[in-house]
């Protein structure tokens, strides 16, 4: 459905009218155009405190683009910034300056004390009026857990409050902030990560915060078509968020194996028959439906590496006034399914080495809501899976979710006017975000080169004021 107040504001009249009145004027997001779009164009500034442990990898992965990359200079807490490269020109931090920046990039692995922060406030300050609309804001840290000191911990715990605020104080501009707390020698899994961010693959993604292990370095893939001769599973691929992963994923190079109840098969096959994919009817609360999915898969593809858990459904009743179907549906489809699916295919080895299974939770499954707690227990409860089988997969398969905020679809075009409205204005975006933007943020856990991004929930929600 289209966004009829965020075309308004965007018009002359429009803009006068809602700053007159103090409402929000969001900045239209600027999504990917491409395939072989550049992740990063325009000037890029990288800086980094003393410490800093990813400085050189980040100048090269963003030595790999096509932007002017400049590096931070001036107080002495920026010093090791001149660390990025030899690509990166000197950039006095507070010099008088009319240009604009496509990305703001800080290395704060380094800092080891809540006095050391300060380096944050250097960078960022005489910088951040400077960022350009729709741009980007990307910090990286240690994770805190990793840390065995208590104030070296604070001060990478502190990267996500100082994240997330910088995400609600840009996001009217259409511009994000986000944070990587990657493991001690892990800088070298920071290529996908760093790229996501920073393109506009990421436009609706804010003010979250991601952590980055250790992992096997991937070999060299086609930039455009990551994951060609790689096979997908998605469940619920008919309409919608799903049909939206289905196209990416194949846009990126996957046979894509689309799943959906039996009713849904005609617009399945429109997809699947779009993408040259292939088409499963099955209702995955059936008992038989684990062994009728591997069946299939060992029969057409002879193994899977991706499986994308994104079918599900609400059945929405204040709980007093709940009929228990109401609750047991909700729980099979959105919770108990993902389990039995993911065991069976586990159990005959369908799933293939480095493979990668992607759940779908929800921002309700973060905050709660009203009149959902069967819908928000189930996906709280894929929070749960996601984190716990992460510590158990092994040879190099990572499990992930996307916790969806207000994404504009069918279902959201249904909602009564101001309850409509009130999903897509309660962010730091002002708006509603598109199936697409869930997609992307799959295709880049399903990036071989993701191989370190293993039991993380990232929100797509435009940094909601739900949830966390």
């Amino acid at each position: 459905m289209s966004d009829l107040y965020l075309k308004i504001v965007n018009t002359p009249v429009g803009k006068t009218a809602a700053q007159s009145l103090g409402l929000p004027s969001p900045a239209p997001l600027k999504r990917l155009k491409r395939v072989d779009q550049p992740f990063i164009e325009g000037d890029v500034l990288i800086g980094a405190g003393n410490g800093a442990k990813a400085i050189a990898t980040l100048g090269s992965v963003l030595g790999a683009s096509p932007a002017n990359l400049f590096h931070a200079t001036g107080p002495d807490t920026l010093a090791e910034s001149s660390q990025a490269g030899n690509k990166a020109k000197p950039f006095e931090v507070g010099a008088n300056s009319e240009g604009k920046f496509s990305a703001l990039v800080f290395d704060a692995t380094g800092l080891k004390t809540p006095q050391d922060l300060r380096a944050l406030y250097d960078f960022f300050h005489p910088t951040i009026r400077k960022l350009a609309a729709n741009g980007r804001v990307l910090v990286i840290g240690q994770d805190p857990h990793t840390c065995r000191k208590a104030p070296n911990a604070a001060a990478q715990q502190a990267l996500e409050g100082f994240v997330r605020a910088v995400g609600k104080e840009i996001g009217k501009k259409g511009s994000t902030a986000n944070l990587a707390w990657i493991a001690p020698n892990a800088e070298n899994q920071l290529d996908s990560t760093v790229r996501f961010f920073l393109s506009a693959r990421s436009a609706y993604v804010s003010g979250q915060v991601v952590r980055i292990g250790k992992a096997e370095e991937a070999r060299a893939t086609n930039p455009v078509a990551p994951l060609t001769g790689k096979v997908a599973l998605v469940t619920g691929a008919s309409r919608g968020i799903g049909a939206a992963i289905a196209e990416t994923l194949a846009r990126d190079g996957a046979t894509v194996i689309g799943l959906d109840i039996p009713p849904a098969m005609e617009e399945l096959q429109k997809v699947t028959g779009a993408i040259k994919g292939k088409a499963l009817a099955c209702d995955i609360t059936d008992e038989k439906a684990p062994k009728l999915i591997a069946d299939f898969i060992e029969k057409e593809t002879g193994g899977v590496d991706f499986v994308v858990h994104n079918a599900g459904i609400t059945r929405d009743k204040t709980l007093g006034n709940m009929p228990e179907h109401f609750w047991d549906m909700t729980i099979a489809v959105n919770l108990t399914a993902e389990e039995l699916i993911d065991e069976e295919l586990a159990e005959r080895n369908l799933m293939r080495d480095n493979g990668r299974i992607v759940c779908i939770s929800s921002i309700s499954g973060i905050a709660g809501n009203f009149g959902q707690t069967n819908y928000s227990c189930a996906k709280s409860g894929v929070i749960g899976y996601v984190e716990s089988m992460a510590k158990h997969l092994k040879n190099g398969i990572t499990i992930n979710a996307i916790a969806p905020g207000f994404i504009e679809t069918q279902m959201t075009a249904a909602m009564p006017f101001t309850i409509r409205e009130a999903g897509r204005r309660m962010n730091s975006l002002s708006q509603g975000g598109h199936p697409v933007d869930v997609a992307e943020a799959i295709a880049w856990y399903c990036n071989p080169a993701s191989a370190g991004v293993n039991g993380n929930i990232v929100r797509v929600c435009g940094q909601s004021l739900i949830g966390k």
